[in-house]
């Protein structure tokens, strides 16, 4: 009988180990990405329990990932250009689509996307530009161009550089009429060596989030900041005399995506959260508190008018020609790489 006893109880404590497992999801993702209240609506309709890390930039999240977060994490959410880099590492895995009915609602413009066709591993969720934040003194306005970063007879004040590596080139590289994209060595070298000006100019580096706290906060001028972080610094209390743009010369458009880390602990629950990110209704509560642009066409109706017509989230027709997504440059990323390095420590 006691055998029967202890079996029974060690097969109860192995029972309720596998249910504290499968309630649970661990969701890595960008810093002030998602709010808080859709993650408490989906612990109660699941009955789970989600924990939260926090990255700055794509590459530390991959470097994550390589160094064991692949069994840690049960959704990712990397930009575009680097899914092709952790596809190659296989460090995630497919969607299986039968347990993700809502990717029907992804607007077209953004389904089957060249790194990913078919969405086999991706879903869609946010997307938006990169541009300059700033606060303007004394009522007049800047002109709207990189040249505040990159020409010191233009810089308006104080700024801060995007500790991102892609980002900040994209902005050197249209201030140079060149491509976000391009491996040409010798433009590449131009690009580095604005940035080396400019970072001598500068106050240093900073996230996306970084930035914009200080522009609010009045420690800098401007920043180089993700526009959904801007808009919602406009909002606050401290955001008066401030404003978002993308420079005339125009710069980096980007798509986050939903991806399922290869080990993940959680398969079943990271599917269920993909889907729930889908609906409408939910897609549209996002893209109301994150202040990006949704790829959910669904969502459309539910989003904020006002949202619908802000430049700063809906880039106008005529910026849009101007906007150009990063690609995977395979192995010339490593230039880009070798340059960076150059930047950051001299």
């Amino acid at each position: 009988m006691r055998k029967l006893i202890i079996t029974l109880s060690a097969l109860v404590m192995l029972t309720g180990a596998a249910w504290a497992q499968k309630n649970k999801l661990n969701l890595y993702i960008w810093s002030e990405y998602i709010d808080p209240k859709i993650v408490a609506d989906f612990e109660k309709q699941f009955d789970c329990k989600v924990t939260i890390d926090l990255y700055e930039d794509n590459e530390s999240m991959m470097a994550k990932l390589e160094q064991g977060g692949a069994s840690l994490y049960d959704i990712c959410v990397p930009s575009d250009y680097i899914v092709p880099q952790l596809l190659k590492r296989k460090l995630v895995q497919p969607l299986r689509r039968e347990n993700i009915p809502n990717l029907k609602n992804i607007d077209p413009k953004f389904a089957s996307p060249p790194f990913d066709p078919g969405n086999k591993y991706s879903a869609p969720y946010q997307w938006g530009t990169v541009g300059l934040f700033i606060r303007e003194e004394g009522g007049k306005p800047v002109e709207e161009t990189w040249g505040l970063i990159f020409d010191p007879k233009k810089q308006p004040g104080t700024f801060l550089l995007m500790d991102s590596m892609r980002e900040c080139f994209s902005g050197a590289l249209r201030y140079l009429g060149q491509s976000v994209n391009t491996t040409d060595p010798a433009v590449l070298q131009k690009a580095r060596d604005l940035l080396l000006e400019a970072k001598k100019r500068s106050q240093g580096f900073e996230g996306g989030v970084g930035g914009k706290n200080k522009v609010l906060a009045k420690q800098t001028s401007m920043a180089i900041v993700y526009n959904g972080d801007a808009v919602r610094g406009m909002h606050e209390e401290s955001g008066k005399g401030t404003r978002y743009f993308v420079p005339k010369e125009g710069g980096e458009i980007w798509l986050d995506n939903m991806l399922i880390p290869a080990k993940a602990p959680n398969r079943d629950m990271a599917e269920k959260f993909i889907n729930y990110i889908l609906d409408p209704k939910v897609g549209a509560q996002l893209s109301n508190f994150n202040q990006y642009a949704t790829p959910n066409k669904a969502a459309k109706e539910f989003i904020n008018p006002d949202d619908l017509k802000n430049s700063a989230i809906y880039p106008p027709p005529e910026m849009m020609p101007k906007l150009e997504f990063l690609k995977d440059l395979g192995r010339k990323t490593r230039m880009f790489d070798e340059l960076w390095t150059q930047v950051k420590s001299k």
